[in-house]
């Protein structure tokens, strides 16, 4: 009886799992068919010189015989044309005659003017020929301001190595377009002019056009958005490749912001609201930094120069916009005095009448105004001004480096509004002690007379101290009992500003030793001394008095006077360092270390740099060729996998598994087995016999003469 085999036939795949398999090839296929039939067509339409039957790039005299005979044809009834066909020819004739716009488009492919042939279609549709009016095209009605510099292509090489960044305009001068932007164009070169060199350069310097310009895929030079074209070139750019180009909407406030964000690496200036000014902006920027706000009627971003600013000042000061509303004008007008817009408000200590600037300032009005307003009324103890108010007992005073002798009034406490009472009364003494050293010396109150000649001479410096931020140092001076409410982190609501001055005496003798020869072993123990001493002196007075300013100027012209004719005892125990600042801003570590918006804009414009290979003609094939490759894979892997296997069971004719296994030799088994299977099957096999082993059967024992038994 035949035997049936067990195998049995495939189901055939659906549809559905085919489509699913051959899903890549498709889309291949479909991408190759859409590149060849829709995008390459649009990508190269006929050109003018095609409309009149020419070659191209052909002169203006083969452009004006091309039209004659056409024209001909017209006049002779041979042929009649529509309206549109008419319009197209026409067009292509004063276009091609004209030398700039003939130069413009062989070069570019700019072609300005191309919408004029629909408008005027709509316009004499149905109509005759004859009706037409002559010339289609006009030429520019504005002339281009040559104000800025005309760069050559002789000039080029020297603007690279340049220490300030360029700026470059690509223009023609048969451009409508350019002669429009010339007035936006001359805005932006008053904004930049302080901080960026300006050019333009015509697009007659034939090769320096071409080197500034995009480039296609086949590497014609283009224009993306046409002209003008804004180039930028960074300071210290020595290659092509640090070349940057605006593809953006040319207006004045995206054109300076693009050149001051990706070239200049400038802040951004943030607009804040009423309600948000003072949770987002005071309260949150560094209480030792002068607050610039500006208030702006067209609410458009920050200048160039303003920006820069920012970033020479932002040690000194922090900046801020505000869109002004006239609704909001009295609140405005009672917080900081501001009338109208424009205008600059400086703020600075509390209870510091506000610096208000009514009205529009260039850049060096403005710098001018920012080296006068930096600094705050009473500056704040840092670890970058401890030396320069000489609070440092390892500097020296401001009065010079002979002063043996010089005092510190520093005001300590959390940041609280008692804090801003204090520092507002230091600077009301500040203030009297400046009003009595300018006024004769005769009508001067002899009782303050010693403070204010310290304070004239520059001896006396008044600071405020963050004791939140600065605990060590502030416990250091005040002691562990006296700083509870006024030193380090704050426990309850309770704050207590505490006033005390540190008289500094220059040690000479730590001085002398500095600067003498010692042995080793001298030196070493001098260097030990030293370091756990401060060069200068200190003797630490505190004041317990009221919050009044006639009181406390008093209380520090008896400091001074005592301190001066005395001699009081001073310690020299190392002082606490106070805690170092920020090294870089905070708008300059998100600008470098994470740049958002200059990787927003590579991105968008990488993504617009790919728009050009959509109209390489390379495209369509390669996607095609993908698609074939693809379906071939597909195809070959599929049809591998429906193979039926071999049946199992064997035939009558052929050995069985037990003939099979006993006609392979031991070694081919042994070479099929795996290393540890090989080691369990050595022991069916005789084992050499080793010295662990049991008696051999053929040993013999040799009797020992010496042996016990005998």
């Amino acid at each position: 009886m035949p035997r049936v085999s067990s195998s049995t036939p495939l189901p055939s795949p659906s549809m559905a799992s085919t489509l699913r398999a051959y899903a890549l090839p498709i889309i291949l296929f479909a991408g190759a068919m859409f590149y060849q039939l829709v995008l390459i067509p649009n990508a190269f339409p006929s050109s003018h010189y095609d409309v009149l039957q020419i070659e191209r790039y052909s002169s203006v005299d083969k452009v004006k015989e091309a039209y004659e005979k056409l024209e001909s044809k017209w006049n002779s009834a041979v042929e009649v044309l529509d309206i549109h066909e008419f319009l197209k020819i026409r067009y292509a004739y004063e276009l091609l005659t004209n030398p700039l716009w003939k130069r413009d488009y062989d070069i570019f492919g700019i072609d300005e003017q191309l919408h004029v042939v629909e408008s005027v279609s709509k316009r004499y549709a149905g109509k005759h020929i004859s009706e037409l009016e002559f010339p289609l095209l006009q030429a520019p009605a504005g002339s281009i301001d040559h104000s800025s510099k005309v760069i050559t292509a002789s000039d080029f090489q020297y603007i690279f190595p340049d220490a300030k960044p360029w700026l470059i305009q690509l223009y023609s001068s048969g451009s409508e377009r350019c002669a429009q932007f010339s007035k936006s164009w001359n805005k932006i070169a008053s904004l930049l002019d302080a901080i960026a060199n300006i050019g333009m350069v015509e697009l007659g310097e034939k090769e320096l056009a071409i080197f500034l310009a995009d480039r296609r895929s086949t590497g014609k030079p283009f224009f993306r958005n046409g002209i003008p074209s804004l180039v930028a070139i960074p300071a210290g750019c020595r290659a092509a490749k640090c070349i940057s180009r605006f593809h953006g909407e040319l207006t004045v406030d995206k054109v300076t912001n693009w050149f001051a964000t990706t070239v200049l690496a400038l802040p951004q200036i943030n607009y804040y609201s009423k309600e948000s000014l003072v949770p987002n902006f005071l309260g949150k920027t560094s209480h030792h930094k002068v607050k610039v706000i500006f208030f702006s009627k067209s609410g458009e971003r920050a200048a160039p120069f303003i920006r820069q600013a920012a970033k020479d000042y932002w040690a000194y000061a922090s900046f801020a916009f505000i869109l002004w509303r006239e609704e909001e004008s009295s609140y405005w007008w009672g917080a900081f005095g501001v009338e109208s817009a424009p205008a600059i408000v400086f703020l600075k200590d509390p209870g510091v009448k506000p610096v208000v600037h009514h009205g529009s300032v260039n850049n060096s009005f403005f710098m001018n105004m920012m080296e006068n307003n930096k600094q705050q009324e009473l500056p704040q103890l840092r670890s970058a001004t401890s030396m320069e108010l000489g609070c440092d007992p390892h500097g020296y005073s401001r009065a010079g480096y002979d002063t043996v002798i010089w005092y510190c009034a520093i005001a300590v406490g959390r940041p609280s509004l008692e804090l801003n009472k204090m520092r507002e009364t230091m600077c009301r003494v500040q203030e009297t002690l400046s009003k009595h050293s300018q006024v004769d010396a005769v009508s001067e109150n002899q009782s303050l007379a010693p403070a204010v000649d310290a304070f004239k001479r520059r001896r006396l410096t008044f600071a405020w101290l963050d004791g939140e931020k600065q605990k060590d140092y502030c416990q250091f001076y005040l002691g562990h009992a006296a700083s509870d409410h006024t030193c380090g982190q704050r426990r309850d609501m309770t704050d207590i500003p505490r006033l005390f001055v540190i008289r500094y005496v220059r040690n000479s003798s730590t001085v002398d030793l500095r600067t003498q020869e010692k042995t080793k072993w001298k030196s070493l123990l001098v260097q030990d001394l030293m370091n756990d001493s401060d060069p200068a002196g200190q003797f630490v007075a505190g004041y317990k008095g009221e919050d009044d300013v006639s009181q406390i100027t008093h209380w520090l012209a008896n400091i001074i006077a005592d301190g001066d004719s005395r001699d009081l005892p001073f310690f020299t125990l190392r002082t606490p360092k106070l805690v170092q600042d920020d090294t870089k801003p905070i708008w300059s570590k998100t600008a470098h270390g994470i740049p958002l918006k200059i990787m927003k804009q590579s991105i968008l414009s990488g993504l617009s740099g790919l728009s050009v290979y959509l109209e390489d003609p390379r495209v369509g094939p390669f996607l095609l060729l993908g698609a074939l490759i693809s379906l071939g894979t597909i195809w070959l892997r599929r049809s591998q996998q429906g193979q039926p296997s071999k049946p199992s069971q064997p035939s009558s004719n052929q050995p069985s598994e037990s003939n099979q296994r006993s006609s392979k030799t031991p070694a081919q088994d042994e070479r099929k087995l795996k290393p540890r299977d090989r080691l369990r099957s050595r022991p069916n096999k005789k084992a050499v016999p080793s010295m662990t082993d049991l008696e051999p059967s053929d040993a013999y024992q040799m009797p020992l003469s010496d042996s016990e038994s005998e």
